[in-house]
């Protein structure tokens, strides 16, 4: 621990005085700015020696709007930059540029194309940029009328599991941010808010395998950001999107993206509601085994769902420019979410040669109420060109209210009948500080550094009940009331350089976690309090070399860490069915992850990567036997896993009419850890995802893109079986091109099933899933007002804390 406080202290010390050293500039850098002299990111540069002596460059810029190439300072070169909604610029390089080896130049708005706002450039759908996967929402026409889960299900290298849980490039534990800020949610909530939130809100996704110190340290696989539309112009203008999409069942998406630009004022409101209807069909067949490991009975249970969720969304917000170098700024967020569900099951117990010994049928009905306030201040002052400070305060409040009913009968004569009812409140506040400094050292160094405090608070209740039919009466053995306290100090620092070829980051973050939970008991059940103090250090670098204009190889490595979610560390009782419950773990431990990875990127075209993960401590759900019938779901830490991953993404455009982006990610996984006796599980298993685009003729467009998945497993005790689905959509633009009509079907032949094996302590359960998966979507968009790039707003404070509210 001294070693790593040493270092740390050393970084910044160290990292200034080495940008206060010359440095070698590289050969040519070029730095394409916006009218507000904003970098442009993911720009095309073509650079063309005048007398075609060398083999033209073209490559993309990255996060800060640069392009490096490589150029002799005897020839003389043409540069051609072209970027979405900015006229293209064509212009010789002078010769104080080439001598200074360095130039900066600013594109202009495309005032023929943004009078009526017909911009005919179209968005890569996948853009990748140094760390970053950056998925263009609106380029992809299949995913119109969609939630923001049904996006990210098919979006590269990611994956959603039965239980709602979210992996990227083959690995579980994403921390998800939605405009920089996180959840606070997890597991079936957070399943439930991106599933209740149109995806037309969303302008792009970023995945983040490598997150620099700046980020919070959580997600051990990385970083999953949704970045909401905010129109960018001066005046009044905005967005209406409606659609309407058919499964089984009804869906519906409303929103309303509106924004005022005038002086130093800007307001914004965004507004969405979302209506889903659907089922859910579940087939489990559970075998029990004696101790000679022969099948003695068998559980067949099928169950049909039925659920109705409506959502509506609200966020709206003010930034002032106080002066050219001070910007404040507010944001005020609103969520409500309430689901209805019913379902019928039966349970039918068997005997080994198949015969029905009894049968027990199961009605439940269940209602949930997600309430969510937001409050995020900020500001931003430019002390000079080269030096910023940032500060942002969060506040955010959860009421969650969810309620179950279950009624049991065994179907014979004289058979019983019971029931279940649940209450179970959660009230969360959570407060955030974060302060933010960066410094541009000489022309190729810069250094952040930065402090972030957070506290959480929760409440949250579990009342039971059970009755025979008639009498109702306290059920004692789930009932509990459990509170958790958290308080997260951090601190980091990072320092990234340019020298000739090589490009280089290094940074160390630190963070303490102190936490306090209490169960308080009642008149069956004693009080129980657990504390915990932990702390560590998270370093992470990279190293890039541009080979040349067109290859560039990066190593990053990266040490990370995730908290157990809030809930699943409360031991109370959930309920899932008559013979399955959910129990937290007041043992559960955060788990640790180191991360290597080795990629080349060939111009824009082709993308490589290998990669390798240890994780300690590794979370992992867990099946254990209350010594009867009823088998608990649980999570703990179960030893360790080993994560090897490769990874190929190609874009190429065969035609002029065709584009094609494709990712084939290979892993190898090896789960060793301790429950009950001894586990041991290793699987090899391949995630492909394609999308083909297709310019029909001026007017139409189209697309066929899919995914499918081979068997996986991402828990010690569970295989998954391969799925996967194929889309089809076609797009044209209506009312002298102000508005869009899409048309698409998810799903096509009704293939993304969700479909595996459990091991259990003496016991084995088969699974099928199926979903309401099967849609048309009908989707228009509209579009007014006079588009002008104003600043983007803070991410905020709140962003590490929000994925790990449970149920």
């Amino acid at each position: 621990m001294q070693q790593y406080l040493t270092f740390f202290i050393l970084l910044a010390f160290s990292s200034f005085c080495l940008g206060q050293a010359p440095a070698s500039e590289a050969n040519f850098t070029l730095t394409v700015l916006d009218e507000k002299q904003a970098p442009l990111i993911g720009a095309t540069v073509e650079l063309n020696a005048a007398n075609r002596s060398v083999n033209p460059q073209m490559t993309v810029t990255d996060e800060k709007g640069m392009a490096v190439f490589f150029i002799k300072p005897s020839n003389s070169y043409n540069l051609k930059i072209r970027f979405v909604g900015y006229a293209e610029l064509s212009t010789e390089l002078s010769k104080e540029a080439i001598a200074a080896q360095k130039l900066s130049i600013s594109l202009q708005p495309d005032n023929k194309t943004l009078e009526g706002i017909t911009v005919t450039s179209r968005k890569a759908l996948i853009q990748r940029i140094q760390g970053k996967t950056i998925v263009n929402v609106d380029a992809a026409v299949t995913n119109a009328g969609t939630t923001i889960l049904e996006v990210l299900e098919k979006s590269p290298g990611v994956m959603v599991d039965r239980n709602g849980g979210i992996s990227l490039m083959g690995k579980t534990g994403v921390l998800v941010l939605i405009d920089d800020k996180q959840t606070y949610l997890s597991g079936a909530e957070l399943n439930n808010l991106l599933g209740g939130m149109s995806s037309s809100q969303v302008d792009q996704i970023e995945l983040i395998t490598n997150p620099s110190a700046k980020y919070d340290a959580s997600g051990n696989a990385g970083i999953i950001n949704i970045k909401t539309k905010k129109n960018k112009q001066k005046g009044f203008n905005g967005t209406l999107t409606d659609s309407y999409g058919q499964g089984v069942y009804t869906k519906t998406n409303h929103s309303l993206v509106l924004n005022y630009r005038n002086g130093r004022f800007n307001t914004f409101l965004t507004y969405s509601s979302n209506y889903n209807k659907g089922f859910t069909k579940i087939y489990a067949l559970r075998e029990y085994f004696n101790q000679q490991d022969q099948v003695e009975s068998r559980l067949d249970q099928p169950t049909t769902l039925i659920h109705r969720g409506f959502n509506n969304t609200l966020k709206t917000g003010l930034d002032y420019y106080l002066s050219d170098k001070t910007t404040l700024g507010f944001a005020l967020t609103g969520i409500t979410n309430n689901r209805k569900g019913s379902s019928t099951a039966r349970a039918n117990w068997e005997n080994v040669q198949g015969g029905t010994d009894s049968t027990i049928a199961t009605s439940s009905t269940s209602g949930g109420k997600f309430t969510t306030a937001g409050l995020n201040l900020s500001g931003k002052h430019s002390f000079s060109k080269k030096q910023q400070l940032s500060v942002d305060f969060d506040w955010l409040s959860y009421d969650i209210n969810n309620e179950q009913f279950f009624n049991n009968s065994l179907q014979v004569n004289g058979g019983y009948v019971e029931g279940s009812m649940g209450f179970l409140p959660s009230q969360l506040a959570i407060t955030s500080l974060k302060i933010d400094h960066s410094l541009q050292i000489g022309d190729n160094g810069k250094l952040e550094t930065g402090y972030k405090n957070s506290f959480i608070d929760t409440d949250n209740t579990a009342d039971y009940q059970k009755g025979n039919g008639t009498v109702w009466r306290q059920d004692y053995g789930k009932t509990n009331h459990f509170l958790y306290k958290e308080n997260i100090h951090a601190l980091y620092s990072s320092y990234e350089h340019k020298v000739d070829r090589f490009s280089m980051q290094l940074g160390m973050r630190y963070e303490r976690t102190n936490y306090d939970a209490n169960q308080l008991g009642n008149i069956e059940r004693p009080d129980s309090a657990f504390s915990r103090r932990y702390q560590g250090f998270f370093p992470s670098s990279y190293v890039s070399f541009q080979a040349d204009s067109s290859n560039t190889f990066t190593l990053t490595v990266g040490r990370r860490l995730d908290r157990p979610q809030f809930q699943k560390l409360n031991p109370f009782v959930n309920i899932i069915n008559k013979y399955t419950y959910e129990r937290g773990n007041p043992y559960f431990l955060p788990q640790y992850t180191w991360n290597l990875e080795l990629s080349h990127q060939y111009k824009d075209f082709l993308t490589t990567s290998v990669s390798y993960s240890i994780i300690r401590n590794y979370f992992s759900q867990l099946f254990v036997s209350d010594g009867g019938d009823i088998l608990i779901y649980t999570n703990g830490n179960v030893g360790r896993m080993y994560n090897f991953g490769a990874s190929v993404a190609l874009q190429l455009s065969p035609f002029k009419w065709w584009s094609f982006n494709g990712q084939v990610l290979f892993n190898h996984k090896e789960l060793k850890g301790y429950q009950n006796s001894t586990y041991s599980s290793s699987i090899s298993q391949v995630n492909f995802s394609i999308s083909n685009q297709f310019r029909l003729n001026d007017v139409y467009s189209a697309e066929i893109s899919g995914f499918y998945t081979t068997r996986a497993r991402n828990d010690l005790q569970e295989l998954l079986y391969d799925t996967g689905q194929l889309s089809l959509g076609i797009s044209r633009p209506v009312f002298k091109k102000k508005a869009t009509l899409k048309l698409s079907i998810r799903d096509l032949f009704y293939t993304q099933v969700m479909e595996g094996l459990t091991d259990f302590p003496d016991a084995q359960e088969y699974f099928l899933l199926t979903r309401d998966s099967r849609v048309v979507n009908l989707a228009f968009s509209y579009r007014f007002g006079k588009p002008l790039k104003s600043a983007r707003r803070s991410g905020g404070a709140a962003s590490d804390e929000m994925e790990r509210v449970g149920n």
